[in-house]
């Protein structure tokens, strides 16, 4: 499983997936907040199978050869 996530898209994801889930505990305590582990779970693994399927990539490491 190849990385696609750059640094700065891995740690905004960290802080929406963060935001989302507090949603749950604090505030509107409704389930939407739970979305918020999509996030936090692609950028714990540093891939996102949607950026996969549109091609996009924002990982900078070189490709092997």
């Amino acid at each position: 499983m190849c990385k696609n996530l750059g640094p700065i898209d891995r740690s905004l994801r960290l802080v929406v997936g963060l935001a989302l889930i507090a949603l749950a505990f604090i505030g509107p305590q409704t389930p939407w907040g739970w979305l918020g582990v999509v996030p936090l779970a692609t950028a714990a693994l540093g891939n996102c199978p949607a950026y996969r399927l549109l091609g996009i990539n924002t990982c900078h490491t070189r490709k092997p050869r």
